[in-house]
């Protein structure tokens, strides 16, 4: 008899965040706090399809998105591990190979050797995302997810909700994601 397993989604795996924005000069203008993320149920998919042997993708890159407006007025959501998808149907995509993703230990320092942790920067540099444009009125961001796939389907590894940052064309943002498994 094959005993019952009880699903819990983020139960041991755990994520952070922060961000950084910069002016046009380099200078830091705002430095956010450290704030936990969403991991999603289809993280534990995406690592049983790894573990099972079946290959895939691992991080593909990283969605960021507009999410609803209305966030503004009622209220930002908190994100859960049922998201499927970001609220903006339309977000901006920064592959992997304009992320750096690196283990690290328990202090925080970058290694060479596997740890438990991985950490990921995602710098926006001036100009990104090209908004506006047809589908996002400004440059407003409320809304960010590690992408993956599992087979041909898109997946979110996590998921962030968060007051909306109105970053201006000429300013950057240094977005660093820790995940521990």
């Amino acid at each position: 008899m094959i005993p019952t397993l009880t699903e819990h989604p983020a139960q041991g795996l755990h994520g952070l965040w922060r961000d950084i924005i910069r002016n046009a000069e380099g200078r830091v203008v705002s430095q956010g706090a450290v704030r936990p993320n969403a991991i999603v149920a289809d993280c534990r998919r995406a690592l049983a399809v790894f573990i099972a042997g079946d290959g895939g993708p691992g991080i593909e890159g990283i969605w960021f998105g507009r999410g609803d407006l209305a966030w503004d007025v009622g209220g930002t959501p908190p994100a859960t591990p049922a998201q499927v998808a970001l609220v903006d149907p339309h977000p901006f995509f920064l592959a992997t190979a304009a992320l750096s993703i690196d283990f690290v230990d328990d202090l925080g320092a970058v290694v060479v050797a596997p740890t438990r942790r991985v950490q990921i920067v995602a710098n926006l540099a001036a100009g990104a995302p090209p908004w506006p444009d047809a589908f996002h009125p400004a440059l407003s961001l409320r809304e960010f997810g590690l992408a993956s796939r599992i087979g041909p389907t898109p997946v979110l590894l996590n998921y962030v909700t968060h007051p909306v940052i109105n970053k201006d064309a000429a300013s950057s943002l240094e977005r660093t994601i820790w995940l521990a498994f």
